[in-house]
């Protein structure tokens, strides 16, 4: 949020037009571990997108649980325009979010989409005006730290599983169940609710 015209702009293709096929490679598979770590996050992180989210802006964009945006958000993906494709996930999870057709378009063409644009497609939760980007965010995270953590982070891995080809969904969310019915957050909020009071969770 400090710089008002960009989120996120892309790499700075200096640093990398000299690479080798090898180092490029090690390159892209040091960006997607890093995103993974966001992805796998066992708390939620949220993306607010200011101004244009580009490149490797747009895929750290998509790495974080979701995204709200700004009403002067930019997204895309021009790689295309310098001979190449993303490297740190965002050819998958574009897909993920938007769609074969929509993903393959935007990746083919490198055109951007604004965030009405991203509302409809559904690459962000939310599009606000600046001034509300942050204060939106702090609201839906203070929501969520009133729920259980254990359950919270659960639901992470369980949906993270759905595009994890060598996970079982379905098991992981099994195990994950199981896993919280053994908490003690899962008694306070059977208790809670049977009482008809507020659950208050710690973590355990």
């Amino acid at each position: 949020m400090r710089d008002p015209k960009h989120f996120v702009a892309g790499a700075d293709i200096s640093e990398f037009s000299g690479l080798s096929t090898d180092e490029s490679k090690a390159l892209a598979k040091a960006g997607q571990d890093t995103f993974f770590r966001i992805e796998q996050a066992h708390k939620p992180i949220i993306a607010c997108v200011n101004g244009f989210a580009l490149g490797g802006g747009c895929e750290l964009a998509m790495s974080c649980h979701f995204r709200i945006a700004s009403d002067n958000a930019k997204f895309g993906q021009p790689e295309v325009n310098l001979g190449l494709i993303p490297g740190y996930g965002g050819t998958q999870r574009l897909v993920h979010l938007i769609g074969k057709g929509r993903a393959l378009e935007l990746l083919m063409s490198a055109n951007m989409i604004d965030a009405s644009t991203a509302l409809q497609y559904g690459l962000v939760n939310y599009v606000v005006s600046p001034e509300e980007l942050l204060p939106k965010a702090k609201y839906l995270l203070d929501m969520i730290n009133t729920k259980a953590p254990i359950a919270v982070s659960k639901c992470i891995e369980s949906v993270n599983a759905v595009f994890d080809e060598s996970k079982n969904g379905y098991e992981v969310e099994v195990n994950g169940f199981g896993y919280c019915f053994g908490t003690t957050d899962r008694l306070e909020g059977t208790s809670a609710f049977l009482e008809k009071r507020k659950a208050h969770f710690t973590g355990n």
